[in-house]
């Protein structure tokens, strides 16, 4: 029910199909009042004797959920014995299975062969989530994922994008942390949320996504695989690791720029602080990594600037031996860390300048990755 409401209100025109035993949990009244739309049951009914061939013609993203252990059994065997199997008979849109039952039906061999033969044959079937399972049947694998879950993935499947498509991005976001004592630390106020939009247009666009993330105020999205970091030298070794194969590395991180020089092993307490810090220079990532990176790869970092905007970002862009590098004003209203909305400017190695406005970080998140698309198809 919360599904077919996010759909709606992601501007999706949703139709709603219930199998026999579906009303029994939600009525049809529900569905239509969420959607705005009629509510089909029947795969025989006078009038809708080709309901099944006008729903498939017309969708195109098929979402089954929750699937039972019996409905994707029938489906594996090819079986239309009702309107919402005859659809998945006669649709060529791609078809999302969002498993939900309990962890001993899901783990019986049957099932899994079921799940097999249905991605075989080129549906798309999620891992049911792990969790606290019906009164007395205790937790396990087996509970439907989260309507936020779901909807991310339907978006993946709906995108159709293809520059990305297939491609290994690593991502960087959010800042860094270096230790002044154990309680203690220099960082920034980074928030992440730039980094994380991009992540999540990546991976929405069918790329094999690698978030690699300081500490972060928001959730991470759904779908990337994340590696979690604190210091900058933990990032570095990450992005290190992760770009061998990568063919796009968006730095979007603001990894701390200094690191103190003795970290104390105690809490230093306030009548023996030192009057001063000693500081060095935290390692610089993008430089580190020129060696590790693959022929081929797109490389795209950020500049943060205060001053002389445009003449930093050109800069960095030729020493860190960039193809594109995406800056903007701390200062500006609206934009830069810890809000929703950011202005960018993109200069790219050979010369182009693209201007983003004031807009919410995923449309920017957007905007860039667009941009990258492009790099890619001149490559």
């Amino acid at each position: 029910m919360w599904l077919a409401r996010l759909l709606t209100q992601a501007t999706a025109e949703v139709d709603v199909v219930l199998t026999r035993s579906a009303p029994e949990f939600v009525g049809a009244v529900t569905f239509e009042a969420l959607t705005g739309r009629p509510v089909h049951t029947a795969l025989v009914q006078t009038g809708h004797a080709l309901d099944h061939l006008h729903l498939a013609r017309s969708a195109e993203l098929v979402v089954v959920a929750p699937a039972t252990a019996d409905f994707m059994a029938r489906a594996a065997t090819g079986r239309a014995n009702d309107l919402l199997s005859a659809c998945l008979l006669a649709t060529t849109a791609p078809v999302l299975f969002v498993p939900a039952m309990n962890d001993r039906m899901w783990a019986h061999g049957q099932t899994q062969r079921n799940v097999a033969h249905l991605r075989e044959l080129g549906y798309h079937v999620l891992d049911p989530d792990v969790g606290e399972l019906a009164v007395g049947e205790g937790s396990g694998p087996g509970r439907m994922p989260e309507p936020e879950a779901i909807l991310a993935h339907a978006g993946r499947l709906l995108e159709t994008t293809d520059s990305l498509r297939g491609k290994r991005v690593v991502v960087s976001a959010g800042p860094t942390r270096e230790a002044l004592d154990p309680v203690r630390f220099l960082s920034n106020r980074s928030s992440g949320k730039m980094g994380v939009a991009i992540a999540a247009s990546a991976w929405r666009r069918g790329a094999d996504v690698v978030l690699i993330a300081g500490p972060l105020s928001i959730d991470a999205p759904i779908g990337p695989r994340l590696v979690t970091v604190e210091t900058t030298e933990e990032m570095l070794e990450a992005v290190r690791a992760e770009i061998t194969a990568a063919d796009v590395l968006v730095m979007a991180a603001a990894p701390a720029d200094f690191r103190a020089s003795t970290v104390a092993a105690s809490k230093v307490k306030k009548t023996k602080a030192p009057k001063a810090l000693a500081l060095e220079s935290a390692p610089d990532i993008l430089r580190e990594t020129i060696s590790s990176r693959r022929p081929g790869l797109i490389a795209v970092g950020f500049a943060l600037e205060t001053d002389e905007v445009l003449e930093n970002a050109a800069a960095k862009l030729e020493s860190k031996c960039l193809d594109l590098i995406v800056t903007n004003d701390a200062r500006e209203p609206g934009a830069g860390f810890s809000v929703d909305t950011n202005r960018v400017t993109m200069l790219a190695r050979d010369g182009t300048r693209t201007d983003v406005p004031l807009l919410p970080k995923t449309e920017v998140a957007d905007a860039i990755l667009d941009r990258i698309a492009e790099l890619i198809d001149g490559r």
